[in-house]
């Protein structure tokens, strides 16, 4: 395999500033917000994997198993040349993608883009023994605002996987997918993992399990924030809450506060009256029809869409035009 120096349009003064807005924005806000993406230091990175390995949480393993059924199948129909994928992370389950490809010649690159160059670099090393006639292009960068860096020519299979997508909210979306189409050419394939819309009764416990663990992942936000902004949160005086939305179809994951506090943060003071929530994250659940709509609506209309057996996430094939 052969393997270019990592491409970085984002170091650690971009995420500091970044994180910096975030915190400002969100924590002044009359009801106060924070991205998840700051759920991902090194610690909260190994409570989501372990996550993913929880009886109760279904996302992973349901998308796995598409994958497994359908990757033959999605190489066949695109034919790419270069697999880019969004938010790489440890690639694991893009490793079904790429020996699907393998298997018919191809790809020659793959391009992971992540925000982390630990992350980026675990990766190409895992994949340079498994496929060593693969090029990889790693690029560091987050997927909002770095599509157009993407490399051109060739078909191209862009892969956006793990429900990441569902973070975003609608307008984040739109956003984001209109970006997404800019970046590619007439021709050129994008494949998108989407929990779907079930029962809360199978929703809610993926993001609330029995053994707490996502719940001390959420908490870990505040850590990152005490440890990179000097805050003084007490994470345990705040309590886990996965809530179910039916109206748009979503879940929420918040962090409520057992007490009255102030808290200081950056050159801010902040109040929590008891009871008052701190909302860490948005996991939208999709339709078929719904997220068809929404790529169509991007110019990406889908040609394929795929579930596991039990009808628990679905993973769709769309195409620019």
């Amino acid at each position: 395999m052969s393997t270019e120096p990592l491409e970085i349009h984002l170091d650690e003064q971009d995420i500091a500033d970044s994180l910096r807005r975030d915190v400002r924005v969100g924590l002044s806000a009359e009801a106060k917000w924070l991205p998840p993406k700051w759920f991902y230091d090194a610690r909260g990175s190994e409570l989501f994997d372990e996550i993913t390995r929880l009886p109760e949480y279904y996302p992973t393993r349901a998308e796995r198993a598409v994958l497994a059924e359908q990757a033959a199948e999605i190489a066949e129909v695109t034919g790419a040349k270069t697999l880019i994928e969004l938010g790489s992370g440890s690639s694991e389950k893009t490793r079904l993608l790429l020996d699907a490809f393998a298997r018919r010649g191809g790809p020659g690159t793959f391009v992971p883009l992540d925000v982390s160059v630990s992350a980026l670099r675990g990766s190409i090393a895992a994949l340079a023994a498994e496929h060593p006639g693969l090029r990889v292009r790693g690029i560091v960068g987050d997927f909002t605002r770095d599509l157009h860096r993407l490399p051109t020519g060739g078909r191209r299979l862009v892969i956006f996987l793990g429900g990441t997508i569902g973070n975003l909210l609608p307008a984040e979306r739109v956003e984001f997918l209109a970006r997404m189409r800019a970046a590619l050419e007439v021709g050129d394939w994008f494949l998108v993992g989407t929990d779907l819309v079930k029962d809360p009764s199978v929703i809610v416990p993926a993001y609330d399990d029995a053994a707490g663990v996502t719940a001390e992942f959420n908490r870990n936000v505040l850590r990152v924030l005490n440890r990179e902004l000097g805050a003084d949160f007490d994470p345990e005086a705040f309590d886990h809450v996965a809530l179910w939305d039916p109206e748009q179809e979503w879940i929420e994951m918040r962090l409520r506060a057992r007490r009255p506090m102030r808290v200081r943060v950056l050159d801010m003071e902040v109040d929590f009256a008891a009871g008052e929530q701190l909302r860490t994250e948005v996991s939208a659940k999709f339709r078929p029809e719904g997220i068809a709509a929404e790529l169509a609506a991007a110019g990406l209309p889908a040609q394929r869409f795929w579930t596991d057996p039990d009808g628990l996430f679905g993973v769709t094939l769309a195409r620019a035009d």
